[in-house]
């Protein structure tokens, strides 16, 4: 073709940089969270895939789900990560299953950012499906009062009525 320029392959830069950290994908959404970040890259019926990352030195919270469990695939860092009453140290290239209802977290004892990619799948994939244990952030709803205290304002009232 005049003007075109062929291009030997094994001359020309890697398109693709070698740094898991750094994102080409065009993400669905993006949030930021105290421990670090997360990307939707893609959803379906039943399943949503996720960039997590996670900041050295912090932690996600100490959380279960009720409706879906989530398959994690560390790409970058070493993530220390609990999964019901095991402590595992995972790699690049290592993965883990999370049941659904199994308490579970992921940690950055490291230097640089841990990046998992996260598939989770079951019947609900909101972000309030979080029920959390423990949470460096603050982040655990308080219960709400008992009932029993709650009856009490209406004992006194039915007592007012029968005098």
């Amino acid at each position: 073709m005049p003007g075109s320029k062929a291009v030997d392959r094994s001359q020309r830069k890697s398109e693709t940089s070698s740094d898991p950290t750094v994102m080409r994908s065009h993400p669905i959404e993006f949030e930021t969270r105290p421990w670090g970040s997360f990307s939707t890259l893609e959803e379906g019926p039943g399943y949503k895939i996720k960039r997590l990352v996670v900041q050295p030195g912090c932690r996600l919270s100490l959380q279960k789900h009720r409706h879906r469990a989530e398959h994690w695939v560390v790409v970058a860092g070493t993530a220390t990560v609990v999964k019901g009453s095991r402590h595992l140290t995972l790699r690049g290239r290592q993965c883990t299953v999370i049941p659904r209802q199994a308490w579970h977290r992921i940690e950055n004892r490291g230097r640089e950012p841990v990046v998992i990619i996260e598939v989770q799948h079951g019947a609900y994939l909101g972000e309030d499906d979080i029920i959390r244990k423990q949470d460096d952030y603050g982040r655990i709803e308080t219960k709400k009062e008992p009932r029993a205290a709650s009856r009490e304002p209406r004992k006194q009232a039915a007592a007012g009525r029968r005098k």
